[in-house]
């Protein structure tokens, strides 16, 4: 990928660092591109309909992907268990950094603040993934040396060509389910002793609330356009895209604080 591809339009800055498959050169692409927009130094074009010209999403060699019932689990008390945990957070992050990338390219016609949106949640997942893959290093491991899935990226597949449904089934319903599980992952790493690893799933959490809010937003504005009802709509993309049923526990407060209505959080109980 060409580096001053952060210079330019950031739509197709987005299209390209999808592409990329360095880890390194995403993460790093990313932080540079949504630093540019910030001071100006990249314009952005809502109308243009763009065309991958490369393979998407880019990703390197490893980690192998295989069915999650493949996907290893251990126990928190041992080093290897703490890093098979870390690992399979950072490739959720690796395919977040995917997604919000792909957000911004893919659907034209949105309002600059869109944009802007998943231009942030790109950048801030860039952020956990160099966060949580620094900690696998520290551990002795690296990212790609465990198996992992692929379910999240698979869900994105399905809903590319509908960005009410890609906004529904992605940020408010797989990537709001971390929201759900992530305080019972980090009390298993804190009684494992891992504080290092802990303190970053309480950052992860605290920016996770702000980007399913931002599905929230995003979603209600797309229903109020179309004139749909958010609850009966979600419902209908839930059964047509086969979402993931959801099961509990779930973390009430933080999906309140990330814009779900009562009405919303009543159906889930």
């Amino acid at each position: 990928m060409n580096q001053e591809s952060v210079h330019t339009e950031i739509r197709h800055a987005s299209l390209d660092l999808l592409a990329e498959p360095s880890c390194d050169m995403k993460v790093q692409g990313t932080s540079r591109l949504a630093a540019a927009w910030s001071k100006g130094k990249a314009s952005l074009d809502t109308a243009v309909e763009l065309v991958p010209g490369r393979t998407i999403p880019g990703r390197p060699d490893k980690p192998a992907l295989v069915s999650p019932l493949s996907v290893k689990r251990r126990a928190m008390n041992t080093p290897e268990g703490r890093a098979i945990l870390i690992h399979a957070l950072a490739h959720i992050e690796f395919n977040a950094i995917n997604l919000a990338l792909d957000a911004v390219w893919r659907f034209a016609g949105m309002p600059r603040e869109y944009y802007e949106d998943w231009l942030k949640v790109a950048r801030e997942e860039a952020y956990h993934f160099s966060l949580l893959s620094g900690h696998l290093q520290h551990l002795g491991y690296a990212y790609g040396d465990f198996p992992a899935h692929n379910s999240l990226w698979e869900m994105a597949a399905r809903t590319g060509d509908d960005i009410l449904a890609r906004i529904a089934l992605v940020p408010r319903t797989m990537e709001a389910r971390g929201l759900d599980a992530t305080p019972a992952l980090r009390s298993k790493l804190a009684q494992a002793g891992d504080a290092k690893a802990a303190g970053i799933l309480d950052i992860i959490l605290r920016d996770e609330i702000g980007h399913v809010a931002i599905g929230n937003r995003w979603f209600n504005y797309l229903c109020e356009l179309r004139g749909l009802n958010p609850v009966q709509a979600y419902e209908r993309l839930a059964k047509e895209y086969r979402a993931p049923v959801l099961r509990g526990p779930f973390n009430v407060e933080a999906r309140r604080a990330a814009g779900f209505t009562e009405s919303e959080l009543a159906l889930l109980v």
